[in-house]
């Protein structure tokens, strides 16, 4: 195929990239510019800033598009129009357009709406339903030939965010570790290049369609372990309650990455992919993804605790009662 990636090849553009060379397509770059300039120097680029010029798309015909950097819906909507002779055009999306984290979501479960919130302003409550109106300004102009697809967590090499490296990186580190909730708690996300050879696969298929694409569900203890395992670290986990850590003011999901313990999100990591996995979708172990995120990804003081944080609320927990 002659494919365009709509992006740069930062994480899941550079799985995307990889994935694509790898089958043998012909790749097109168009962005601005300014992420890993430096990595494949045999691509065509097409510089640009398409949130406010995007004529350059009209000069060629591309039999596929991959769209990483969509946020806004009349910035998508501007691309998708210029871009409406390629024969797919590929929307990465997220499971955060769910309006019900409550239950696990299907494809065809209700996503989240604007409500009073700005429409050209992308933040933590906005997101969801930005993504969700970005999707339907491709299927608008794509029809059956669009191809929408909402992963959960992208975890794994070069991952910039911190949230799935923080695990590997303090495990490797030993010594008592502040484990989050309890053992079984569900952990769900999907290494990028599961994510990405999938993706790949799926813009030369001859229809589109909506998919949620991420891993299966595996228990918190079964990564930590897998982290250790893979460390060969002495590692022992405490286990603190989730009810304590709220109460003690932590933060979810970045303070303490992966965890989630408020109401109205118990199945934030029980999505439904059937649908993917009945069009191929398959995952690599999960000791390649940890070996992966712990060899090319770094974290973050974004995510997770400190150690003197760590070490404060450990302590506090020994002592409580």
């Amino acid at each position: 195929m002659r494919l365009l990636l709509l992006g740069g090849p930062r994480f899941l553009g550079r799985a995307l990239a990889d994935a694509a060379l790898e089958r043998g397509h012909e790749l097109t770059f168009f962005n601005r510019g300014r992420t890993n300039r430096d990595l494949y120097p045999e691509i065509e680029r097409i510089t640009g800033d398409r949130t406010t010029d995007v004529s350059a798309l009209t000069e060629q015909r591309w039999d596929a598009v991959i769209d990483t950097c969509g946020y806004l819906p009349h910035v998508v909507r501007a691309s998708a129009e210029a871009l409406a002779n390629a024969g797919t055009y590929c929307f990465v999306s997220s499971v955060s357009v769910y309006a019900d984290q409550s239950v696990p979501p299907t494809e065809e479960s209700a996503v989240a709406t604007l409500g009073d919130l700005a429409a050209d302003e992308v933040t933590d409550e906005s997101y969801g339903a930005l993504k969700a109106l970005c999707e339907e300004e491709v299927r608008r102009v794509f029809g059956d030939r669009a191809l929408v697809v909402r992963p959960g967590l992208i975890v794994g090499p070069h991952d910039p965010t911190g949230r799935f490296t923080y695990w590997p990186q303090r495990v490797a580190r030993g010594g008592e570790v502040l484990a989050p909730g309890t053992p079984d708690d569900p952990l769900q996300f999907v290494d990028v290049r599961d994510l990405a050879e999938w993706t790949v696969e799926q813009t030369a298929a001859p229809t589109g369609g909506t998919f949620n694409v991420t891993g299966l569900t595996v228990p918190f203890s079964v990564l930590l372990e897998e982290c250790q395992r893979v460390a060969g670290s002495d590692a022992r986990f405490t286990w603190v309650a989730s009810d304590w850590l709220l109460a003690a003011g932590v933060e979810e999901w970045m303070g303490v990455p992966l965890w989630i313990a408020s109401p109205g999100w118990e199945a934030a990591n029980m999505v439904v992919i059937d649908r993917a996995l009945d069009r191929g979708l398959t995952f690599r172990p999960l000791g390649e993804t940890v070996r992966g995120a712990l060899e090319q990804a770094e974290t973050t003081d974004a995510a997770g605790l400190t150690p003197e944080r760590e070490a404060e609320l450990l302590a506090e927990w020994h002592g409580r009662g």
